[in-house]
């Protein structure tokens, strides 16, 4: 966000109160927006991204929803905007992430991670239309296993992921007359709780990446910052890998 401009800007980030999520809230915060985030269950890391959010002087909201339910999505994107009376920048990061061999996985995995990963994105999009201006933005958080897929296990969530990819660049098509940018950040290994760079796969994982180790959460933040920010305007529909070369 341009902390010059007279109106602070408000931005929803989904799944928001740890790892990548919470990095983004932060950052998006830092550069002068208030900012909002769900999250599905811990209320005391929801409230510790909530106070840091406030120490940094902006406003903040915690709400609880599940990104498998349509209806609490929806309810989430209305909240936000009754609360801030706008809504600026969407960032679409809660993810399902349930992996395992092809045979193994039931529809009710399938059910569940398209539920999160695809229908809560075009859900929270659909109920932001009517609340974004011209200059609104749209994030979308992707994975490198929708780029390069080098281990097995990821067919499900590598296909929830690359569908996001696509309803990123039709949606970039769709909203470009309005003013609206839609864009794909796609982590690479990043270092979480649930994917730390100390893990017993690290060193194989990283193997796969050019620089040789993990991301940082703020790394991704970063590139989300900048598709949010002013010198984001002009690019819409595309992806930034944040993989450190993972799809090189």
């Amino acid at each position: 966000m341009d902390n010059n401009q007279e109106i602070t800007k408000t931005a929803l980030v989904t799944g928001g109160s740890r790892g990548i999520g919470a990095a983004t809230v932060l950052r998006l915060a830092q550069d002068g927006a208030d900012v909002a985030f769900t999250y599905q269950s811990n209320h005391d890391r929801a409230r510790e991204v909530a106070r840091q959010v406030e120490a940094l002087g902006r406003r903040s909201l915690a709400i609880q929803a599940d990104g498998a339910d349509p209806t609490a999505m929806r309810e989430a994107v209305g909240r936000v905007a009754e609360t801030f009376g706008r809504l600026d920048v969407l960032v679409n990061n809660a993810a399902a992430f349930i992996v395992g061999e092809v045979g193994a996985l039931t529809l009710d995995d399938y059910e569940e991670t398209m539920a999160v990963n695809v229908r809560a994105p075009f859900v929270a999009t659909q109920a932001a239309l009517p609340h974004l201006r011209a200059g609104g933005r749209i994030v979308n958080i992707g994975s490198n296993a929708a780029e390069r897929a080098v281990f097995p296990g990821f067919s499900l969530y590598a296909a929830s992921k690359s569908a996001l990819a696509g309803m990123t660049k039709a949606l970039g098509r769709e909203l470009g007359p309005r003013a609206i940018t839609v864009n794909l950040v796609n982590p690479g290994p990043t270092d979480t709780e649930l994917n730390p760079a100390d893990g017993p796969l690290a060193a194989t994982v990283t193997g796969f990446t050019a620089l040789g180790h993990y991301a940082r959460p703020d790394d991704v933040a970063a590139a989300v910052a900048f598709l949010a920010g002013p010198d984001g305007r002009y690019l819409t529909g595309t992806t930034v890998n944040v993989d450190g070369g993972w799809a090189a």
